[in-house]
């Protein structure tokens, strides 16, 4: 079969190198794809928004299944244009994408059937936010309404942060139309954890839980990003946690879904808070993480293919999903030095050739590109997310962060304490 990739970073990487190792699949197109990527499958030159481009190549070129990577494309509505003209493709349609497209209707939908989160107020108007930042209490926490990037998320410790952030957010338009409402919800503490599941409207299937980095600093300092990192499985996530979950978020919010006539078909990221009080929501993504995915489909031992199927069939409970419960993975992210703010790109990056034949070692691109002399050179914030598996937690960091060594590029730079909860567990 013939499988297109919608999307151009490490996560549309690790999906496609899971999808290679298909024997169901004789070949992979991605768009628009990237320097590393373009090693697995055939980049093609159309954007992830450009819906009606997407589908004339689909139908062109007779792809039997598209993957939708991306959150952009799923929350403007890729899933439905594809659906309108025939085409089989696994993602949410719009409507269920907007659990992660909105995060006052997602946390409205918790809210109404009792999922457990975070107290909150949501804001249309930037002087009734700093109204209410009055007697609120600190640390807070603001969140812009849509999509920012993973960076549409502030910590203010105190009233005049919050207040700076209320402006940047709603007044200066940071992230444009997605601080057009705002979020503030109680600060939540304990530990943060991720965990992907497939979805098919009906059922859920969790897969191996992970860890995230989202500051750029050590210590966890600095701005928000993306991701500089990540690790598999988390420690913290124990039986318990895994079975209060089951009951009261994973079903819960999928049977929710189902009930607001907005069936979720896809992936699921829920990202929580192990509190005192027991996990709870901190937010719900509408398809694989990014890093997480370059963590969690390493140690994935299904064909990637049949999941995506039964879940577009609704039939995901005939599917058992199979990890590899004896190895850890951890991610390190090379960035490049200045993100999320402000970086130079172009530089030449050298060392590549080393993990090739390597086996626990793996480099996925997110910001690369292929010049037409054949150099690969650095195209965006983070570049590269440097895996390796291993025993356990403590050999997979050090082996990652000892491939990380093998790569060089001009401005690299990385946290050096990817993973460090590992000696704390």
């Amino acid at each position: 079969m013939k499988v297109l990739i919608v999307g151009s970073g490490g996560r549309e990487h690790a999906i496609a190198w899971k999808v290679a190792q298909s024997p169901r699949v004789e070949k992979i197109y991605c768009a628009p794809g990237n320097g590393g990527i373009a090693q697995v499958a055939e980049c093609v030159p159309i954007g992830a928004m450009e819906f009606d481009r997407l589908v004339d190549f689909a139908r062109d070129k007779e792809i039997d299944l598209t993957v939708i990577g991306m959150d952009d494309p799923l929350v403007g509505g890729v899933v439905d244009a594809f659906e309108a003209a025939g085409l089989r493709v696994f993602g949410p349609r719009k409507n269920a994408a907007i659990l992660e497209g909105s995060k006052a209707f997602s946390k409205d939908l918790m809210k109404k059937y009792g999922i457990p989160t975070a107290a909150y107020e949501t804001f249309t108007d930037p002087d009734k936010a700093l109204a209410y930042l009055e007697t609120a209490r600190f640390p807070i926490v603001l969140k812009a309404d849509g999509l920012a990037l993973g960076k549409g998320v502030l910590i203010c410790e105190n009233p005049e942060e919050a207040r700076k952030g209320v402006r940047e957010l709603m007044t200066d338009r940071k992230f444009g139309s997605a601080g057009d409402a705002i979020v503030i919800e109680e600060f939540m503490t304990g530990r943060e954890v991720s965990v992907l599941s497939f979805v098919d409207g009906n059922v859920v299937k969790i897969m191996s839980s992970a860890q995230d980095h989202k500051r750029a600093r050590d210590g966890d300092q600095g701005p928000n990003t993306g991701g500089m990192g990540n690790f598999s499985p988390s420690p913290f996530y124990t039986e318990e946690v895994d079975a209060f979950c089951k009951k009261y978020i994973y079903q819960p919010t999928v049977d929710a879904m189902k009930a607001e006539g907005r069936p979720f078909t896809g992936v699921i990221f829920f990202g929580l808070m192990l509190t005192e009080d027991g996990p709870k929501v901190l937010e719900y993504n509408a398809r694989f993480g990014d890093p997480e995915a370059q963590v969690v489909l390493p140690r994935l031992n299904n064909d990637i293919i049949d999941v995506f199927e039964a879940c577009i069939d609704g039939r995901l409970d005939q599917v058992e999903l199979e990890f590899d419960n004896d190895r850890a993975t951890v991610c390190v992210v090379l960035a490049s030095d200045g993100y999320p703010v402000a970086y130079e790109k172009g530089f030449v990056i050298e060392g590549l050739e080393a993990f090739q034949g390597r086996e626990d070692y793996y480099v996925f691109h997110s910001g690369t590109k292929l010049t037409e002399t054949g150099q690969m050179v650095t195209n965006g914030g983070r570049v590269l997310g440097v895996t390796a598996t291993g025993k356990d937690l403590k050999e997979a960091r050090a082996k990652a962060y000892e491939a990380t060594e093998w790569v060089k590029f001009g401005n690299k730079y990385m946290r050096r304490d990817i993973g460090k909860a590992i000696d704390e567990a």
